[in-house]
């Protein structure tokens, strides 16, 4: 197992490009105390600063978005169901869902509300969909949410698709995050388990995308210039994108699952390459080697990275005063790792603060306008979780 400690890059705010340079070794008060192989054991939910409240089951859960308010939220299932939690009241179907290509790692994904959904009523949905001769890809697409005693979803307009579909059910990864101002949208899209579509400029897949909130691509998007689905790209060499989260600074986050070992948080910055399948942390699934990130520093390297790996999946930023000493943090849910971790944000430094053991996997962490953390486990039976502070 590789234990060579990841090399940084200093990354400016979003709109900049990324900047050669080194983390700081300075860590705050509330880093983590790590283990003899330099991982983070996980604390027993015991000792954690909240307790487990659940709240409702759901079949195989994947996102959520709470609507404002906080006392209703909207729930994508896997199989393809969209649902309406309601604090206190009977958790409905949503009419109108898109039908979904389910199967593997495919189905329903992400669930985002438009930055102006106060008056608009607009949601953004991504799922997977087949294609020619036994193919697939993601899509997002965009629709009106009509709240009521029967909900339902009006006028779904696809506005993305990943090109090429491949065959296979891997690798979607389909989550979706605004821009703090909302002018943009960002798209993770997975590179499908084919390795090298991700450094292929001529596929969406293994990118980040940037578009605006019709589909549209900006101007100023770093490779707008060269047409095509090439102009969507963002960033590049990722593997399996499962959550993006703007922190407080409005900087972009994303965490993706790498090969084994090789589990990675990374600071976003345009045009900027994170190396897969040339570098990873981590090494094939089979036992080849992968080259590390020092080996090749023109890679972004990421900020954190786990081995053995604990299969992310859901980010996102904390900013609130309900849990004390989680203002201005990152939250990740684990997979294999069964658990919840928490990484401080030191300007472009992250650290690896809290990880909690919960015993089941954790698909999907959000942040209530109220300032409590809610978790979506996965599977069948999943249930949704609400995390109420002590004391």
């Amino acid at each position: 197992m590789k234990k060579i400690p990841a090399i940084a890059l200093s990354t400016a705010m979003i709109v900049a490009a990324c900047s050669a340079g080194t983390t700081s070794n300075a860590a705050p008060a509330d880093t983590a105390k790590l283990d003899a192989t330099g991982e983070q054991p996980a604390t027993p939910l015991a000792s954690a600063p909240f307790a487990v409240q659940e709240i409702a089951k759901f079949n195989e859960p994947w996102a959520m978005a709470f609507l404002p308010r906080g006392k209703q939220a909207l729930v994508t299932e896997k199989s393809g169901k969209l649902k309406l939690w309601q604090e206190g009241g009977a958790t409905l179907d949503v009419a109108g869902a898109p039908t979904v290509a389910y199967g593997g790692q495919g189905g329903f994904g992400d669930v985002v509300l438009a930055p102006d959904f106060a008056t608009s009523g607009t949601i953004y949905l991504s799922w997977v969909e087949a294609g020619d001769a036994g193919t697939f890809g993601a899509v997002v697409g965009k629709a009106k949410f009509v709240n009521g005693a029967s909900p339902r979803i009006e006028g779904l307009q696809t506005i993305w698709k990943q090109d090429p579909k491949v065959p296979g059910r891997g690798h979607f990864s389909h989550r979706l995050a605004f821009s703090p101002d909302g002018q943009y949208l960002f798209i993770g899209s997975g590179e499908r388990q084919k390795f090298d579509p991700a450094q292929d400029m001529k596929a969406n897949l293994g990118k980040i995308l940037r578009l605006k909130p019709d589909g549209s691509i900006p101007a100023d998007n770093p490779f707008a210039s060269q047409g095509g689905v090439t102009a969507q790209i963002w960033s590049l060499g990722h593997r399996n994108i499962l959550g993006l989260a703007f922190d407080g600074a409005g900087k972009l986050w994303n965490q993706e699952m790498g090969p084994k070992g090789g589990d990675e948080v990374n600071l976003v910055a345009a045009k900027a390459n994170y190396g897969y399948p040339i570098v990873s942390n981590g090494d094939h699934y089979d036992g080849k080697d992968i080259p590390d990130h020092p080996t090749r520093p023109e890679f972004a390297a990421p900020k954190l990275w786990w081995n053995p790996s604990v299969s992310p999946a859901g980010l996102a930023w904390y900013g609130g005063d309900v849990y004390p000493g989680w203002k201005n943090s990152l939250l990740m849910g684990a997979l294999s790792g069964e658990g919840l971790i928490r990484m401080a944000i030191d300007g472009d430094t992250l650290h690896k603060s809290d990880r909690w053991d919960f015993g089941q996997r954790i698909r999907e962490v959000e942040v209530r306008e109220d300032g409590t953390v809610w978790l979506l486990t996965d599977g069948e039976g999943g249930k949704l979780l609400k995390l109420v502070p002590k004391g």
